[in-house]
Order: C-alpha cells, then sequence, then structure tokens
C-alpha cells in the first residue's frame, strides 16, 4: 500500500470513529497526553478527542488532572476530529465558549442567583444572564423563589454585546426532553394497559392526567365511578396520584382515553342473580326527566320509573308534583334487561308503603345492594290499592283515544333506543 493510500485509510478510519458521536453528546474519556493549549482523550478503540487545557484548570490556575485520569465531556464540534468541552458540563467558562454554545445550541450550566424584575439572574460562570419567569420551567411556578440556589442546564437563547447580554432558557430544554420521553411513553400507552398518572387539572366533564412527560389522558367523568358523578372535583384533586386504565388511543389525533371505574368490580355483574320481577327495593332519586325519573337502587345500579307509571293527576306532566331529586322511596321492580343494563321500575304508593310496614304488602321489601328472596304474592288493602293503580293505567280511554296500555308496554317503549 502507497503512502498516500495509507494516508487516506487513516482518514476513513478516523471519519467512521467521529460518526460515533453527536454533538451535544456528554461522553467519557482517558487523559492520554497534556499539551500546551490541548490535551489528548481516549475515548475508545483508537478514537481520541481533544479539549483545552484551559478548561482542565482550577480557580488558581493549576491543571487539576493528570495523565491516566478520566473526565466526563461534551462534544462540541466532530469538524475535523472530535473537540470535547468540560466547561460546558460545569458552565462555560469564557465568552469563546459561551457563543460556540449559543451558535451550536448546546447547553450550559448556571446557577439561579436571585430573582429580578421579570424574572431570574442566572450565574454562568463569570457571567450573568436573565431567565424570564416563563423560561425557569414547563409550569408556573406558586412559589418563585423555589429555584433561587439552584444549578441548572439552560440553553442561551440570546447572545449580545459579545456575550455581556446574556438571555437564557431552561424550559427549552425540558421541552425537548419531554418530547424524547414522550415518544417512549405512548409506546407503553395501549388500550387495556393500566398505567399511574397525577391529576393536572378537573374539569366539569372530567380531569386530564398527566401519564408522563407531559403526555396527557382525558379521565371522562361518565368513566370515573359506577354510581353517576355530578362533581369531578369530588373525586379526584389536582396533583392527585391516581391509577387509570387505558380506554382507548386514537393514534392520529393523539387523543388518550382513561377509566376509573374497571378497576373495580361491575355492580351489575350480579343484578341477574339478585333482582328479580316484582321485588321491592328502596331507592334514590337521582334526576328528572321529561319522560320519567331515574331512580339508584345501589351504586352504579339505576333503574327507571316512566311517567306512566306514576298515578295521573289530571295535569300535563303532573306526576312530577309526586317525586323530587334525592327522595327515597320504595320502588317495583317491573322489567330487568341485562343486555342493556336497564331496569324498570315502579313507584310504591305511599299507602302501599304504610302496609308494607304492617306486613301486608303485595310484595316483599328488599333494602338496596342486598341479596333478595324470590317474591310471595300477598293479600290485603295495600294490594288492592296497588292493583287499582295498575288497572287505571291498563284502563282504555271512554272517549275512543289511545289508552295507556300496560305498565310493562309502555317502560319497554320508554327504554326502547328512538329510531333514527
Amino acid at each position: 500500500m502507497s503512502e498516500s493510500e495509507e494516508d487516506f485509510a487513516a482518514m476513513f478510519e478516523a471519519s467512521i470513529k467521529t460518526r460515533r458521536f453527536t454533538q451535544g453528546q456528554r461522553i467519557e474519556g482517558t487523559i492520554v497526553a497534556i499539551g500546551p493549549d490541548v490535551a489528548f482523550v481516549d475515548v475508545g478503540g483508537k478514537g481520541e478527542a481533544v479539549i483545552e487545557v484551559a478548561e482542565l484548570k482550577d480557580d488558581e490556575g493549576d491543571i487539576e488532572v493528570n495523565v491516566g485520569d478520566r473526565i466526563q465531556a461534551m462534544v462540541v464540534s466532530t469538524a475535523g476530529g472530535i473537540t470535547l468541552s468540560r466547561a460546558l458540563t460545569r458552565g462555560a467558562a469564557t465568552l469563546r465558549q459561551l457563543e460556540d454554545a449559543f451558535n451550536a445550541g448546546l447547553p450550559v450550566e448556571g446557577k439561579v442567583d436571585g430573582e429580578v424584575k421579570g424574572g431570574y439572574e442566572v450565574r454562568i460562570a463569570r457571567q450573568r444572564g436573565f431567565c424570564p419567569y416563563s423560561q425557569i420551567d414547563t409550569q408556573r411556578s406558586t412559589d418563585p423563589s423555589q429555584h433561587i440556589g439552584q444549578v441548572y442546564k439552560f440553553r442561551i437563547i440570546e447572545y449580545k454585546d459579545g456575550g455581556k447580554n446574556l438571555v437564557v432558557s431552561r424550559r427549552a430544554l425540558l421541552e425537548e426532553e419531554q418530547r424524547a420521553q414522550a415518544v417512549e411513553i405512548r409506546k407503553s400507552i395501549v388500550p387495556g394497559a393500566v398505567i399511574t398518572g397525577r391529576v393536572s387539572s378537573v374539569r366539569d366533564f372530567g380531569a386530564f392526567v398527566n401519564l408522563g412527560a407531559g403526555v396527557e389522558g382525558l379521565l371522562h367523568v361518565s368513566e370515573m365511578g359506577w354510581s353517576r358523578v355530578l362533581d369531578p372535583s369530588q373525586v379526584v384533586t389536582p396533583g392527585e396520584e391516581i391509577t387509570v386504565k387505558v380506554l382507548r388511543v386514537d393514534e392520529e389525533g393523539q387523543k388518550i382515553s382513561l377509566g376509573l371505574k374497571q378497576l373495580s368490580a361491575d355492580p351489575w355483574s350480579n343484578v341477574g342473580a339478585t333482582y328479580e320481577v316484582g321485588q321491592v327495593r328502596a331507592g334514590r332519586v337521582t334526576r328528572i326527566a321529561e319522560f320519567g325519573a331515574f331512580v339508584e337502587l345501589e351504586p352504579g345500579v339505576e333503574g327507571l320509573a316512566h311517567a306512566s307509571t306514576f298515578p295521573p293527576t289530571g295535569r300535563a306532566n303532573g306526576w312530577t308534583k309526586s317525586v323530587s331529586a334525592g327522595m327515597t322511596a320504595d320502588f317495583e321492580i317491573l322489567s330487568v334487561d341485562l343486555e342493556k343494563k336497564r331496569i324498570g321500575v315502579a313507584l310504591v304508593p305511599e299507602g302501599a308503603a304504610r302496609g308494607i310496614e304492617d306486613g301486608v304488602s303485595e310484595a316483599t321489601v328488599v333494602p338496596a345492594a342486598k341479596p333478595v328472596a324470590r317474591v310471595e304474592r300477598q293479600t290485603g288493602p295495600a294490594a288492592q290499592e296497588r292493583e287499582d293503580v295498575r288497572e287505571y293505567a291498563a284502563r282504555k280511554s271512554d272517549a275512543g283515544g289511545e289508552g295507556f296500555g300496560s305498565l310493562a308496554d309502555k317502560l319497554r317503549g320508554a327504554l326502547k333506543p328512538r329510531e333514527k
């Protein structure tokens, strides 16, 4: 091989080694020689890098390392070889190094000395810089003084007057780190995964949960509990750490839907074994609609008392006078649809309720959320009163109009999905 070919091979090998490193990468190497101006650092294999001797001196000007010592430094250039800077990992020591860091977008270390108007004064080696409040973190702090005295990495976003006027940002670096971490975090967020996050905010419609690196998911109010949740703030609070289940992931829109109730047993899993038509259960009216009243029979199990099941008053919507949200009463089970998770109920008239207390009711009262026995038919004044109500609801109109129909038919019609 000729001399020129050997030189080319050596240059090619050096080029390959250089490609192993990227600008801004932090590496570790061993000092192999110290010259008047630069020192040579072994960075693995036959690769060597250079670093200025000035960066290896202490505050008194003495070289604080020896041949054979290992140091950590940052790659500031790969053009024509690998150039390292140790000062950038501790705080740039010279204006030239600050300018290099600004042009290359490399981070520098600085100490937050104190607050000034609009932000903080940051000491970067022998220089002073300014960091606006909005650039010290990704979130505005309620206590700005918590950053004073801290040593952070900053990016120089403005370099003026030969380095005497510096504006730095810590937020820019944090956001870059978050974007890199977010890519990895999103890979682990798949439907069915159970993960831990922190509540970032609570709204009327639910709560946003930070899953890490700024990746947020929505915990909708309907997914917070098996029972109807009216106020999300009663379930979760900002800053609280919670465990949730991933329900859906919209890859295109990067929307993540979360669930909390899915981590507990579905109360409807026992409805088939504990609820029977004809039973009377204690319930609480949760809300009133135009077509009827919704009744919570136990946490997570809700029934519908259709308007047609209430005794008529002779006025439109007059039935609403006998029922109100929050009231508790006894309700008879009229129908149970396990597939659609629907239960039809009817309010037990007050007279029947008194009969129940006297032990002469038509049906056995079953307290909510407790196992029940098969209903036994009974007789008595209360039973006759209930039968009168049923007959009234089923009676045809003498004027030839449409009759009320049976309670069951009416309820099925109310529960049937509306045709589009």
